[in-house]
């Protein structure tokens, strides 16, 4: 085999083992996609995936959008200027008595949490 051929045989097989890798694991944020239920017809919506979100927040003010980015176990987004998070809870930690006997929900802060049914 001549220099040239070894080479590209190197090459070949350096492609075929990095394509067998898996590169990217789905950070554990993306199991949050979908709707979130709160009380008085609240909810939160997660869409997107791979690390980058919409999160669409409807409270009595009505339903808001914001960029959200995976951090770790919490999604990070900015609103009204200020930086928020949310994080997967039980439901008393939402601090909502709503809530409080749901075990799969979203808190971005006592009093603002989002439970699935």
């Amino acid at each position: 085999m001549t220099h040239s051929c070894q080479a590209m045989a190197c090459l070949a097989f350096s492609l075929l083992i990095a394509g067998c890798q898996d590169r990217s694991t789905a950070p554990a944020t993306d199991a949050w996609l979908g709707t979130w239920n709160g009380p008085e017809g609240t909810f939160l919506r997660l869409e997107g995936g791979e690390g980058s979100y919409s999160i669409t927040i409807q409270n009595l003010d009505g339903p808001m959008t914001y960029r959200g980015t995976a951090r770790g176990e919490q999604i990070e987004f900015e609103r009204h200027g200020a930086r928020e998070s949310l994080r997967a809870t039980k439901g008393v930690e939402t601090g909502m008595k709503w809530l409080t006997d749901k075990s799969d929900c979203l808190t971005v802060r006592p009093g603002e949490g989002f439970c699935r049914d």
